[in-house]
């Protein structure tokens, strides 16, 4: 609009205007030079305000080279000064009621698992024909094989791979996501030297939220954790901008209707004098779920740190640090049923 009114104002005013020859009408786009555009700015997420909401804003000029990040955290170590071993865990006797040998799967599915490739990549593997299923090649998309099947890719037999599972106290400043285009730390970094199998994590924290995060190439388990309907408990332990009134603590344990419905809260605790850090117990699974219910409050969260998640404590666990789950805490995490629906009084 600036530029539309500078060039409506006086002409008697403009140099350009007393070479025009007589006669002659300069046309706009003539007047117009492509030079004089001024670039658009980028915008990128600079966090969100009180009320919860995304702000952006300019995007700051920074070394486009990509960190790199060697070994930055590490497992707990064991007593004798070495790194904790990765387990194999005998899950037999509970595979019997998830999984059989007569089971079958999709074949793209089988090579994904066993970690050669991706599902997409597995279809073009099939598609030039170097997969065989017990002898012959099959070039069938959405062909699924049983489990007991021999599956080979260049003349060697593969398998799905042994299962892993993985606890981590993250630190602040790492996104939870597989692969990040903007090249910045991933919580992937944390566990890239943990073992040979492809991890994804299970859920997600914030980038400033610390504390548990499991990983998994379990799929299964992780679509498990993650339903709503398993309603799995999580403690966190909030640390608030100023001191939580009495009222709001009552009135958060009966229950917060946000934009997105109602989301009930398990428990409340103040664990200070100042009455600034509390223990909220949640089984909710939506996003950003405990700074939003203290932002409707007219709180800020400070900081938020995940103590609890499905029965796995961080006790132990220095901040940046990692440990393989025991056989029997996996055990434990595949027998979790669907809670029962409760009955509210009438």
């Amino acid at each position: 609009m600036k530029k539309f009114n500078n060039k409506t104002g006086d002409s008697s005013k403009k140099s350009w205007g007393d070479n025009k020859e007589p006669g002659k009408r300069t046309s706009y786009s003539k007047k117009k030079d492509s030079t004089d555009k001024t670039p658009v700015e980028k915008s990128e997420y600079k966090g969100r305000g009180r009320n919860q909401k995304p702000i952006f804003g300019k995007v700051e000029e920074k070394d486009k080279k990509k960190k790199t990040f060697k070994k930055p955290f590490s497992p707990i170590k064991t007593g004798k000064g070495k790194d904790e071993a990765q387990p194999i865990y005998n899950l037999k006797t509970i595979q019997k009621t998830a999984q059989t040998d007569s089971d079958e799967i999709r074949l793209n599915k089988f090579i994904a698992n066993a970690g050669i490739c991706s599902r997409r990549d597995a279809d073009k593997l099939i598609e030039k024909g170097e997969i065989s299923v017990n002898g012959k090649v099959v070039k069938e998309m959405g062909y699924k094989v049983l489990r007991k099947d021999r599956v080979e890719y260049k003349g060697k037999s593969i398998r799905p791979e042994k299962p892993v599972y993985i606890l981590l106290n993250k630190p602040k400043d790492f996104i939870t996501t597989t692969d990040d285009p903007f090249e910045r730390k991933t919580v992937m970094h944390l566990v890239e030297n943990a073992c040979e199998e492809r991890l994804f994590p299970v859920g997600r924290l914030d980038r400033n939220t610390t504390g548990l995060l499991l990983f998994t190439n379990d799929g299964e388990l992780s679509a498990k954790l993650t339903h709503p309907s398993y309603e799995i408990k999580k403690i966190y332990q909030v640390t608030l901008d100023k001191p939580i009134a009495k009222n709001d603590v009552d009135t958060i344990l009966e229950g917060v209707t946000l934009e997105d419905g109602l989301t009930e809260v398990d428990d409340l605790q103040v664990l200070s004098k100042d009455r600034m850090i509390l223990g909220i117990e949640i089984h909710s699974g939506k996003n950003r779920i405990v700074r939003r219910i203290f932002a409707h409050f007219g709180y800020d969260v400070n900081a938020l740190d995940r103590v609890t998640f499905a029965g796995l404590s961080k006790k132990d666990i220095p901040r940046g640090k990692y440990r393989f789950l025991e056989e029997k805490e996996v055990i434990n995490l595949k027998f979790i049923n669907k809670r029962k629906s409760k009955k509210r009084p009438i």
